[in-house]
Formats: structure tokens, C-alpha cells, sequence
């Protein structure tokens, strides 16, 4: 005689989920198939071409990178070398989980630079999140006024004392001009010295509005 099926009832810790209980759960409560539904980043061109959004993304980073004047196509000197490049895509969600942008950036890959050719040095100084909270914590304190500052395109702005070429995209090569390379004139996300192009860019004007910079050990001004 076959047994009755016993009712399951979806556990306490996946109150939360939509699940189906006769598939992704044992009698012991535990998930045996899950997976949560969600919009992923595409890995392919592919995926991309097909993507209306995903199309605009990559045309507004191109369209910043040709507003900011931070390259210039060009033939390629026969002592260098071109760097390639890739896209990088980005979903932002706000706070509820809905897609807020979708954000595609063209990055180099900085692992074909050479030393001395392409790059010198790359240390940038990054400021540790133990000095962030105790600046936050004395604000707090002293009641001070935070202001958060964000810039866009960040390393795009910052002028390259190197000579570096990059291949032109793919997916955007210029008809006619397909053996040509781009000579960057500013920073592009991914090159080795990017986060020390930045940091001599912001430090200049940071200098020229009036900051000053403080050794945090001693609470007095460091000389540059």
C-alpha cells in the first residue's frame, strides 16, 4: 500500500525566497537546486550586440573619452608597442534592487605594458579605511561638516607623462584606418601608472584651491 505524501512546509530560513518545495528542497530542509534570479553582466560582445542599453553605455564612454581629448589615432612607431584593450560592463542596482545604470568601460590591458617603454613608476599613495573612520569619528565629534566628493571618469582626466599606444576596439574600428593605433594623451582604466597619474592630478588641484596636507601622527602640516 503506497504511503501518503507527507505536506512540506517551506522552512523558517527561506520565508524570504520563492522556492518549489517538491523540487529544491529535501526533508530536511535543506536546497538541493537554487538559484537566484538576477541581471548579470555579459562576458561576450555577443551578448552586447543585441543589448540596446549595453550599446548606449559603450557610446558614452566613448563619447567622454572624445570629449576629454585623451587620445589621437596615429600609425604605430616601429620601437613600440600597441596595448589591447577590452570592455568591462557594470550593472548598478539602487538600494531595492532595481537596475539603476548600466555602465560599459573601455579598459586597457595593463599587463602587456613593458617597464621602461610604456610605464615607470606606479606607486600611488591610498588612503587606509582605519584613517577614513577616525577622520569620520573626529567629525562626529566636532560636529565638522563631511562633503563627499565624486568624480566621473575618473582616470580619464589625468595627462600621461609616458608615450602609450593602444589598439583601437574591436567592435569600433575606424573604416579605412583599420592598421592605426590610438596614442593616449591622459590615462585610460587599467594601464599600470592610471592610479598615480590620478593622484598627481588631484593633488595639484587640491594644492592650488588651498588644502594643505596634515601628517595624521602628529596633527601638523607635512612638507611636501
Amino acid at each position: 500500500m503506497e504511503q501518503p505524501r507527507r505536506q512540506q512546509r517551506q522552512p523558517v530560513h527561506l520565508q524570504d525566497c520563492k522556492v518549489n518545495l517538491d523540487d529544491e528542497v529535501d526533508d530536511n530542509g535543506n536546497l538541493v537546486h537554487f538559484a537566484f534570479l538576477a541581471d548579470s553582466e555579459p562576458m561576450r560582445l555577443a551578448d552586447v550586440i543585441q543589448h540596446l542599453k549595453w550599446q548606449e553605455a559603450m557610446n558614452e564612454e566613448l563619447m567622454a573619452i572624445e570629449k576629454k581629448n585623451k587620445w589621437k589615432l596615429t600609425d604605430l612607431p616601429k620601437e613600440h608597442k600597441a596595448i589591447d584593450v577590452k570592455w568591462v560592463y557594470k550593472v548598478k542596482v539602487k538600494e531595492n534592487g532595481e537596475i539603476d545604470i548600466y555602465k560599459a568601460r573601455l579598459v586597457a590591458k595593463g599587463f602587456e605594458q613593458r617597464k621602461g617603454y610604456d610605464y615607470e613608476e606606479i606607486f600611488s599613495p591610498v588612503a587606509r579605511m582605519e584613517i577614513v573612520r577616525l577622520i569620520i569619528s573626529l567629525a562626529a565629534q566636532r560636529q565638522w561638516k563631511i562633503h563627499q566628493m565624486d568624480v566621473k571618469s575618473t582616470f580619464l582626466n589625468d595627462p600621461l607623462d609616458e608615450e602609450v599606444y593602444v589598439k583601437q576596439s574591436s567592435d569600433f574600428i575606424k573604416f579605412g584606418k583599420e592598421e592605426k593605433v590610438y596614442r593616449l594623451t591622459k590615462a585610460l582604466y587599467g594601464l599600470k601608472q592610471a592610479p598615480k597619474a590620478w593622484n598627481k592630478r588631484i593633488d595639484s588641484f587640491l594644492h592650488a584651491t588651498g588644502f594643505k596636507k596634515m601628517c595624521i601622527r602628529s596633527w601638523s602640516l607635512c612638507k611636501d
